[in-house]
């Protein structure tokens, strides 16, 4: 069972961002998957077959990948884990959120290992570091939206 990111693997990415909305509302924007590519430009496409919860899977598309991703954990509306193998990349995605006021703090912090990652290490996390960094501003900018 898999419970955290992998520590171990080369690339490794933590960003945090502060959205001024209550946590419920930047939770349903992370959570309904198939709105994505509504407020989420770098993402083309979107689709999960029911609500997500522990063990199930959604599919999506962003710079010209297709990924499969599978929930490992979820503890509703505070923390969410998942992950998948994309083009031999393997991802570990996890989001918390912790409510402070009116606001809530958003933690993301993803893991990246396999043969592409490894034969490109520093492009990999720089281009893992601008992806989570612009999903975060456009999750703040979504949620934000008067």
């Amino acid at each position: 069972m898999i419970t955290e990111i992998d520590l171990k693997a080369p690339v490794v990415v933590h960003c945090d961002i502060v959205i001024d909305a209550p946590s419920r509302l930047v939770w349903q924007l992370l959570t309904e998957v198939s709105s994505w590519p509504d407020w989420q430009p770098d993402i083309t496409a979107a689709t999960a077959d029911r609500p997500l919860r522990e063990d199930s899977t959604f599919r999506w598309q962003t710079a010209g990948l297709d990924i499969e991703s599978t929930v490992y954990s979820l503890q509703a509306p505070c923390r969410i884990l998942w992950g998948g193998t994309a083009n031999g990349i393997t991802g570990i995605h996890l989001w918390r959120f912790d409510a402070t006021g009116s606001s809530v703090h958003v933690h993301t912090e993803e893991s990246w290992d396999g043969d592409p990652v490894r034969s490109d290490i520093d492009g990999m996390r720089a281009g893992l570091r601008e992806s989570l960094t612009a999903w975060l501003g456009h999750l703040k900018k979504a949620a934000e939206k008067p």
